[in-house]
């Protein structure tokens, strides 16, 4: 019975060991790692020199980290808010019991089955100015009608941003779907029988309810926003120029394309503390509403 007690009391610690270790190691591991070559004068190869904070001065000297930056604010904030958008306005319509729901629904989720790879590769032959959209229009007679977002440096961050929102909108639709399900249906019985009308019950009484789904799906659709790389490299690979170019892919073109890993080590740092700002209150919040 001893040696039964302590298998019991052990085993589960031993099969989650190594699973333990493998996770310390090989992500909290090298996010110290990342954080401390962002302290040192490594270029193509690590350095283990401390040199302070003259990566990160360095790189708020530059005019691409600032460009990527401020594509992260026009991305992320369009990204984000259209995504949650559409993504609600799907879930509303398709909480309505309407036929073929089921179809629906597994069309609207089936661009999150797709890799950002495949989703940008796919819309850079769509936007492609030769191949695509406006060649389409132009064959079936339109011949002025041009549509070049994709080589405009000025619009270019925005066909990323419609690339991301047609991947996402639909795992937006399927949490907040979720949510809407979860709600009682009594409290729309008994808010209709005192008159309020569909859209009413809605925009006063449904939505309302959703803010927990709504923090939850911000916190993720922000997560993605933030590291989005692949989804850049497939569809524009950072250009016209750097037009497009994000915090992920300026931190990939320094640290692994121009010999600056200190630099990129600094750019990914700043990246980490904007998502922890982000997560970080989140969690707080949400254990402490747990707590109460």
């Amino acid at each position: 019975m001893r040696a039964r007690a302590l298998a019991d009391r052990w085993l589960p610690k031993l099969v989650l060991a190594p699973t333990l270790v493998a996770s310390t190691v090989f992500v909290y591991g090298f996010i110290a790692l990342t954080g401390y070559l962002s302290l040192t004068p490594s270029r193509l190869m690590p350095n283990f020199e401390f040199a302070g904070l003259a990566n990160y001065r360095d790189l708020f000297d530059l005019d691409r980290w600032w460009t990527a930056a401020a594509n992260l604010g026009i991305f992320g904030g369009l990204f984000i808010a259209v995504s949650l958008a559409v993504g609600l306005l799907l879930a509303i319509l398709l909480d309505q019991k309407i036929r073929l729901e089921g179809l629906l629904r597994t069309i609207y989720l089936y661009p999150m089955a797709l890799s950002f790879i495949v989703t940008g590769t796919a819309w850079k032959w769509i936007l492609n100015p030769g191949l695509g959209l406006e060649h389409l229009v132009q064959e079936w007679g339109f011949a002025d009608f041009s549509f070049g977002w994709l080589v405009d440096p000025d619009m270019a961050i925005y066909c990323v941003v419609i690339a991301g929102i047609w991947q996402s909108a639909g795992f937006v639709m399927a949490l907040f779907l979720a949510g809407l399900r979860g709600i009682d249906d009594s409290i729309i019985k008994a808010a209709q029988v005192d008159g309020a009308s569909l859209p009413r019950i809605y925009w006063r009484i449904i939505i309302p309810s959703l803010r927990p789904v709504f923090f939850s799906t911000l916190m993720v659709v922000s997560h993605l926003a933030i590291k989005s790389f692949d989804l850049v490299m497939a569809l524009t690979a950072g250009g016209p120029g750097y037009a497009t170019d994000l915090p992920a892919t300026f931190m990939y073109t320094m640290a692994f394309s121009r010999g600056q890993i200190g630099l990129g080590a600094a750019s990914a740092t700043i990246m980490l503390a904007t998502v922890a700002a982000i997560v970080v209150p989140y969690l707080y919040s949400e254990l402490r509403g747990a707590r109460r």
